[in-house]
C-alpha cells in the first residue's frame, strides 16, 4: 500500500502547476494542442518553404522520379552538386559512373554530356508532373512578404546593378534587324557603360560586359562577327523553334536550331510548343524538347515556356519541371510578346521549380525572367526573389539572365546618378 500511495504522490507531483482537475495525459495532450496550434500560425505567417503544395513531395517518397535523361531512379539516390562555374559548360546527366564510397558501397555520380540519342519516354516516370499543384493565395503572400521585408539599402544599390548588367541578355528582335545595328548591339555589350561612368565607378575597361547578345538566327553570324573584332568573350545567343509562337512543324523547329548553331550560335532560346502544355501532354512534349537538346549539341538550351499562355501557375509549374526534365540548362518565363510576361509570383514558381529538382537529381538549372523588365527597380526585386530563394549563386551570369533590351539604358541613368548626383534623361545616354 505505502508503495502505490508513493507512486501515486509522484504522479501528482509531476501534474503539480497543471490543471487540477485534469490528469497528466490530458495536460499533455492539451500542450501538444497548444503546440500544434503554434506551429499552424507560424505556417500562416511563413511562406518561406510552403508557397506551392507539391503532392509527390508527400506521398511519393522513395518513389521513382524521372531525372534530367529520363532514366528511373530512386529519389534517394546519392548525387553530388555540380558547381559548375563555366559559361560554355552544360549542366546535362550523361549515364552515371559508379564508384565505391569510402564504406565500400556503390555510389552514382552524374557525369557532364549530352547522351540525348537513345532518350525515350516512359509515361509512368511522370507521376511527380501529374501530382504537383500550386497554392495560388501562399505565392501572393510570399511575394508580398519579399517586397516589403527584404530591401536593399541605397548605399549598395549601385553595386546590386553593375552586378546586374553581367546578367542581361542585350536583345534586338526588331524586323529591320540588320549588320550595322547587331553591331552596334556588340559594342553595346562589350562596353555597356561609358568611359567617363565606368572610371567613376572603378571599374576596368573590358572588366564588364552583359552576360550575351540575342538575335534571331539570321543576325546569329553579325553578332559572331562583331563580337570578334571587338576581341570581347561574351556568347552570341538566338532565338530560334518558330520564335515567339513556335506555330511551325517540328521539323522546321529542329532545322532552325541547327542553322543557329552552325551558324555559331553557343546559347538557342527555345519556344515549347503551349498546344501541348494545355492538353496536359506532357510526355509528348517531353519528347518534343529532347529532340530539341540532341540538335542544340554544345549549346545550351533555354525553354521558353511562354507562361502567359499557360492559364494557370500549375501549368507552370509543371511545364517548368518538363523542361528541366529533358535537359534545359535555363528555363525562361516567355518570349516578351504575351500579353503576360515575367511577373514576380510566375518567377516564385520556376525558382521553387527549380529547387525541387536540385534536390531530387543534385543539378542546377538556370532561370531567365524576360519581358517586362525595363527599370532598375524591377531587376533589384528580381535579384532580391533568386537571393532568397535559390541563394548567392543565382545572382550570377551562369545561372541568371535577364532577357531585356531597354533595361540597360536605365541602368546606366540610375549609376550615372549615383556616381555624379545628377539626374539624367534618357535620350542623353547613349543606347544600344
Amino acid at each position: 500500500m505505502c508503495s502505490r500511495f508513493m507512486s501515486y504522490l509522484e504522479k501528482r507531483f509531476a501534474c503539480l502547476g497543471k490543471n487540477g482537475d485534469e490528469d497528466c495525459s490530458s495536460d499533455e495532450r492539451s500542450d501538444n494542442n497548444d503546440d500544434n496550434c503554434e506551429s499552424s500560425q507560424s505556417h500562416g505567417d511563413s511562406y518561406q518553404e510552403d508557397s506551392f503544395k507539391s503532392y509527390s513531395e508527400e506521398e511519393s517518397s522513395g518513389e521513382d522520379v524521372v531525372e534530367s535523361t529520363g532514366r528511373r531512379g530512386s529519389r534517394n539516390s546519392n548525387y553530388e552538386v555540380n558547381r559548375s562555374t563555366t559559361i560554355g559548360s552544360t549542366n546535362t546527366i550523361a549515364k552515371p559512373e559508379a564508384s565505391k564510397s569510402a564504406d565500400g558501397q556503390s555510389k552514382r555520380t552524374p557525369t557532364k554530356g549530352n547522351n540525348w540519342k537513345d532518350v525515350k519516354l516512359r509515361v509512368a516516370d511522370l507521376g511527380w508532373v501529374n501530382r504537383s499543384c500550386v497554392n495560388d493565395q501562399a505565392v501572393k503572400g510570399r511575394i508580398q512578404d519579399l517586397l516589403s521585408s527584404r530591401l536593399i539599402h541605397a548605399d549598395h544599390q549601385a553595386e546590386w546593378l553593375a552586378r546586374s548588367i553581367q546578367c542581361i541578355d542585350l536583345t534586338t528582335l526588331a524586323g529591320d534587324d540588320c549588320p550595322s545595328n547587331v553591331a552596334r548591339l556588340c559594342s553595346k555589350a562589350a562596353n555597356p557603360l561609358s568611359d567617363n561612368l565606368a572610371d567613376a565607378l572603378h571599374i576596368k575597361c573590358g572588366k564588364l560586359t552583359t552576360g550575351a547578345v540575342c538575335v534571331y538566327p539570321a543576325r546569329v553570324a553579325d553578332a559572331c562577327i562583331g563580337i570578334e573584332r571587338l576581341g570581347a568573350n561574351i556568347p552570341v545567343a538566338s532565338v530560334a523553334t518558330g520564335f515567339p509562337t513556335g506555330q511551325t512543324s517540328l521539323k522546321i523547329r529542329l532545322e532552325e536550331i541547327e542553322f543557329a548553331v552552325q551558324s555559331g550560335a553557343k546559347e538557342i532560346d527555345i519556344v515549347i510548343n503551349r498546344e501541348l502544355a494545355l492538353a496536359q501532354k506532357w510526355g509528348e512534349l517531353y519528347n518534343e524538347l529532347v529532340m530539341m537538346r540532341q540538335a542544340c549539341g554544345e549549346s545550351h538550351m533555354k525553354s521558353i515556356l511562354a507562361v502567359g499562355e499557360l492559364c494557370n501557375l500549375t501549368n507552370v509549374y509543371k511545364a517548368s519541371l518538363v523542361a528541366m526534365m529533358a535537359g534545359s540548362d535555363f528555363i525562361k518565363t516567355s518570349t516578351g510578346k504575351e500579353t503576360v510576361n515575367a511577373t514576380l509570383p510566375i518567377g516564385l514558381v520556376m525558382c521553387r521549380a527549380i529547387r525541387a529538382y536540385n534536390r531530387k537529381t543534385g543539378f542546377k538549372v538556370g532561370f531567365k525572367p524576360a519581358g517586362g523588365i525595363r527599370t532598375s527597380k524591377d531587376v533589384l526585386q528580381w535579384m532580391t526573389l533568386m537571393k532568397e530563394e535559390l541563394g548567392d549563386d543565382y545572382l550570377t551570369p551562369e545561372l541568371f539572365r535577364i532577357g531585356a533590351s531597354a533595361l540597360l539604358n536605365d541602368i546606366e541613368r540610375n549609376l550615372a546618378s549615383h556616381a555624379d548626383g545628377g539626374y539624367f534623361l534618357a535620350e542623353e545616354m547613349p543606347m544600344a
